[in-house]
């Protein structure tokens, strides 16, 4: 392969012979009035017309003149989407089919499209958003009406997508662009297997069909990795890079570190009204972007939450209601993480650290893209290291549960959804589709419409590259240590962070110029957000369907857990992904935690909890329709880990509610971790029962029990405890746990 070359400052590419533009005197001027027309750029008398900048040129230039593969490693808002629809719109004059622009997220596209029109590109997308619009946008490009097809790296590997509409694109395509290509590379922040992909598709593209692939988010490891998937043509003369220095001029970074959550959230509160324009809050779950948008709205601010889990249309209105400055920010996870265009951008303030100091600098690059000033703030919890490790276990599975999963589907000779694998494979759902996408990238394993098949092609497992990945991982948390500790210029750390050989000091962040936001907070603002973060109770949804695909693993479970089987919707005091009870309950039921009594802090919330519960909509002293009558007795789950704690929880409830305390439901045999539902059930089937007398106890009452555990995360123990409950004369079965673990 011919490595990727930087030309030198100043140079241009070579030029390959026979390029029909080589020569040609009037593409700067073409690609500089398109892009007038891509930023809406007044014209007239006295009006300087805006160019290209260099690197921009000179990426058009190797595009089109010399239909090059190129890759662009430029800051946020230096305008890496400038390149692509300019060289879009001059090889579509040159005759060139239409662009197919590989794009990771719905917002980035939905940018892109406003963006393309504006320079008169019909820019059209195919994505899980829009399904009812896919045959209308075939037939645009087959009548040649689009110029730009965005699609996302899993449309790649759809199977009618990869086998009806891919190939014809192939074939045809002008240019083929990778957008946030760092998420090629596995050493990068955001890596998805489905940009894997990409290398057969750059296989099968036509002679002379250039590619461009663009980030901002790429250190030199990452960015020869992404050098080695985009492949070379010894033809061409290689790939150009065009990598610039990253600074933000716009950007004063400060770290700001308060006693805990309370004191985070009273801190933003008093400043949100204070910041720049309008922003972005990051947090670093869903439970806590909820939960710091309700206060925040509580509060008399405008703002949104935004996460995987909003619903397709509200983020759309979300990210409208951000554009047009409605709302002062949007409280999102990393799902706002890339292609979030809004130049006027005021600030980001994150309330924790992301896990990788390259993903920090990724998302800051929101904010202040068209204007002269704008604030990042970090805020450290005692949460972070707690959540990076639950990201850390999500890396890439040891080799027996690969090879596990490639036996079960040679085993099955049929393809297997994930749902029917689930009962054969000890992985989680989102693991083990991960672990399947980089399977089929490698070959192993093949998507169909029925679902996952085998190959049976040799397969290894590559233990070293996956350590070294992790290691990098750890890298990456310990630079966000010492980022966050401080001591030298934070821009100038996130840029060597990149291996942006030009970074020195900035002049502008905490470090350099000093601290310029106090940590100062009103005591009425640290007062309500105490209130708001000590308030206790979180629902906890019963199961009400059993897995897919048990009775092929030999239990006879399926469809719908029958009415009188399932457990009512109950109580948690708190989960342990939010800033509140979670902060509080993560020392109580994290790994290594000693057992002992349950704190009488914890009892205390408990009972408010109760209190509240009995009193609320449903609530057995509600006297509303249909709520069952109150606890006649506590039950508890048998913990192996934390017996102590469950059992003077359930006694403390016993006590204090005047209740008698029934028994336990046992646990035998030793604890084995369960990954996915369908492994969770098959483990408990001979797991749970009720310990002698529970039974008759029960029976007699003829009435609701509660049923208390310390936390759930599955939520199949409380399932199949109260079914054995209900089966025995319970009338209801209230579940109440310390903790929901999600």
């Amino acid at each position: 392969m011919v490595p990727m070359q930087q030309s030198p400052a100043g140079s241009a590419p070579p030029t390959r012979a026979g390029s029909p533009d080589a020569a040609d005197p009037g593409l700067r001027a073409a690609a500089d009035a398109l892009l007038a027309r891509l930023v809406g750029a007044p014209a007239g008398p006295g009006t300087e017309p805006p160019r290209l900048r260099e690197d921009q040129w000179r990426a058009v230039e190797a595009l089109v003149a010399h239909r090059r593969r190129t890759l662009v490693v430029q800051r946020t808002g230096w305008g890496k989407s400038a390149v692509y629809f300019v060289a879009t719109a001059l090889l579509r004059e040159r005759g060139s089919g239409p662009t197919l622009l590989v794009s990771p997220l719905l917002a980035l596209m939905r940018n892109q499209v406003e963006a393309a029109a504006r320079a008169g590109i019909a820019a059209r997308t195919i994505n899980s958003a829009n399904p009812e619009e896919w045959q209308s946008v075939r037939e645009e490009i087959t009548a040649g009406r689009v110029d730009v097809l965005l699609v996302s790296p899993e449309r790649l590997n759809n199977p009618a997508f990869r086998d009806e509409v891919l190939p014809e694109l192939t074939a045809t395509t002008g240019l083929l662009v990778v957008d946030e290509a760092h998420c090629i590379s596995d050493w990068g922040h955001d890596f998805r297997p489905d940009y894997r992909r990409l290398r057969a598709m750059l296989a099968g593209l036509p002679a002379g069909v250039p590619v461009l692939a663009t980030t901002a988010t790429a250190n030199a490891r990452a960015s020869t990795d992404i050098a080695e998937q985009l492949g070379t043509d010894p033809r061409s003369g290689g790939a150009l890079v065009l990598r610039g220095p990253l600074d933000r001029e716009s950007l004063s970074l400060s770290v700001l570190r308060l006693p805990d959550a309370a004191h985070r959230l009273a801190w933003l509160d008093g400043q949100l009204s204070r910041l720049p324009g309008s922003g972005i809050v990051y947090t670093l779950t869903v439970a806590a972007a909820e939960e710091v948008a309700a206060h925040l709205r509580g509060r008399g601010h405008r703002v949104a939450s935004y996460s995987g889990r909003t619903e397709s249309a509200d983020r759309a209105a979300a990210e409208a209601d951000l554009l047009a400055n409605r709302v002062k920010a949007l409280v999102a996870t990393s799902a706002l993480g890339m292609g979030f265009d809004k130049p006027d951008l005021g600030f980001v303030i994150h309330l924790g650290s992301p896990s990788s100091p390259i993903a920090y600098y990724q998302q800051i690059g929101r904010a202040g893209r068209g204007v002269d000033h704008a604030e990042v703030v970090l805020l450290p919890g005692a949460e972070d290291e707690a959540v990076w490790r639950y990201f850390a276990s999500l890396a890439f599975p040891p080799e027996e549960q690969v090879r596990a999963t490639l036996a079960a589907l040679a085993e099955a000779g049929r393809p297997l959804s994930l749902p029917a694998l689930e009962p054969r494979v000890d992985l989680r759902r989102s693991r083990l589709e991960m672990m399947l996408k980089v399977l089929d990238v490698d070959g192993a394993v093949r998507r169909t419409t029925g679902g996952w098949e085998a190959t049976g092609r040799p397969w290894s497992y590559d233990a070293e590259r996956y350590a070294r990945v992790a290691r990098q991982r750890e890298a990456e948390r310990q630079a966000m240590r010492e980022y966050a500790a401080g001591g030298r210029c934070r821009m100038e750390f996130l840029r060597r962070q990149l291996d942006d050989e030009e970074a020195a000091p900035c002049g502008r962040c905490d470090v350099c110029a000093g601290p310029r936001l106090t940590g100062r907070i009103a005591p009425e603002a640290l007062a309500a957000a105490q209130a708001a973060l000590g308030r206790p109770g979180v629902p906890v949804e019963p199961r009400r369907l059993w897995p897919t695909g048990l009775p092929a693993a030999g239990l006879e479970l399926k469809g719908k857990i029958a009415a009188e089987e399932t457990a009512e919707t109950g109580r948690a005091l708190g989960r342990l992904s939010d800033i509140g009870w979670g902060n509080r309950l993560r020392p109580l039921l994290g790994p290594g935690a000693e057992d002992g009594p349950v704190p009488g802090e914890v009892v205390d919330a408990v009972v408010t909890v109760l209190s509240d519960w009995a009193r609320g909509p449903g609530g057995w002293a509600s006297g509303g329709p249909g709520a069952p009558q109150r606890p006649a007795g506590v039950v508890t789950v048998g913990s192996r880990t934390r017996p102590r704690l469950v059992g003077s929880l359930g006694a403390r409830l016993a006590e204090i509610g005047r209740m008698p305390l029934l028994g336990t439901v046992t646990v035998r045999g030793p604890w084995a971790a369960r990954s996915n539902s369908a492994q969770r059930l098959l483990g408990l089937r001979d797991t749970l029962s009720l310990e002698p007398g529970l039974a008759d106890a029960v029976a007699a009452a003829r009435a609701p029990v509660l049923l208390v555990d310390d936390f759930t995360g599955s939520g199949w123990t409380l399932a199949v405890a109260a079914r054995l409950l209900r089966r025995a004369g319970a009338t209801a079965v209230l579940p109440l746990v310390l903790a929901v673990d999600g």
